[in-house]
This record gives structure tokens, C-alpha cells and sequence, in this order.
């Protein structure tokens, strides 16, 4: 068992610390687009967008930051900060991007596991905390190692090229 170490005194600062935060994301900064929205409005660069699949209401595509080779990311063009601003329809057609994005990674990769989820809120962990995206991560037994461990880097054993051929030539 994990003993716990009980710091009421520290919610005061996380509480100013959110209270700052929320203050510097009020307004995005002029001229910063949100890049799946503007990957959503031009389909015509798919390919150089490593987009895999796209549909009327959403897009399938390569992580340009992927933790392992084939890393998903599915999001509907619409966007909105989490699941629940969403219409019941698009919920569900958001869920079946993300079986479809974990199907396609089984077939293409054949990993011998995979992390699948949503990251809400940037201290959730969400880099684009204002369009809902899904995560579907393809996972080998030793794919983090020394480098990751020790010195922070990821080694990603391919190029986002060759992985967007392999999910497209299927």
C-alpha cells in the first residue's frame, strides 16, 4: 500500500494557480488557428496533413508528436473543449472514428497492446484543450527504454511518411 500525505494548505495554491491560468487562455491569442480545425477545412492536404481517413463529420490522422510509431489521433471537424458539448449523434459517430482508429492500428501495425483515451483539459494533459481529440497509441513490450526513462526523449522508430503509407495502402 501507498501511503498518502495529506496538504490541505496546497489547494489555495493550485486554486491561484487555475485562476491565473484561466485568465491566459480567456482569449486565444489573434491569429493562432487551431490546427485540427484548419487540417478539417482543407481536405485537399490530406496527404501532407497525414490525415488516414476522413468522413462527413471527421477525420482520423497522424500525431505530428506521436509517444509510438502509428500513434491515431481521431476528432470530429466541429470543435468543442469535451465530449458532452456534443450532440448524441455526434458522440456516438465520434466513437466509432476512434473503433475505426484502433482497427486500422491493429491491421497496420499488429501491436501487442494500445493506450486509447481522451485527454480533457490542459492539466489533463490535452496540448489542444479547446477541440476534443482522441488518442489511439499503438504499444510494444520495450518500446520506452533509457532514453525515454532517463533523458525525456522519445525514439520512434519510423517516419510519419512511411507510417501514413502503411495505414493508407490497406
Amino acid at each position: 500500500m501507498n501511503p498518502s500525505l495529506w496538504a490541505p494548505w496546497r489547494m489555495a495554491y493550485i486554486r491561484r494557480l487555475e485562476s491565473q491560468a484561466d485568465a491566459a487562455r480567456a482569449a486565444p491569442a489573434a491569429g493562432t488557428p487551431n490546427f485540427l480545425a484548419t487540417y478539417w477545412a482543407h481536405p485537399e492536404r490530406d496527404r501532407e496533413q497525414f490525415v488516414v481517413h476522413r468522413d462527413h463529420k471527421g477525420m482520423i490522422l497522424l500525431n505530428r508528436y506521436p509517444y509510438t510509431n502509428g500513434h491515431l489521433l481521431v476528432a470530429l471537424g466541429e470543435a468543442q473543449p469535451t465530449i458532452d458539448r456534443y450532440a448524441p449523434e455526434d458522440r456516438a459517430h465520434f466513437w466509432q472514428l476512434m473503433e475505426r482508429a484502433m482497427d486500422m492500428c491493429q491491421r497496420t501495425f499488429d501491436p501487442q497492446g494500445m493506450n486509447v483515451g481522451l485527454n480533457l483539459g490542459r492539466a489533463g494533459g490535452a496540448g489542444l484543450p479547446e477541440h476534443l481529440h482522441g488518442h489511439v497509441v499503438p504499444r510494444w513490450a520495450g518500446d520506452t527504454n533509457f532514453m525515454s526513462v532517463l533523458g525525456g526523449v522519445r525514439m520512434i522508430p519510423d517516419s510519419l511518411e512511411a507510417a501514413y503509407a502503411a495505414y493508407t495502402s490497406r
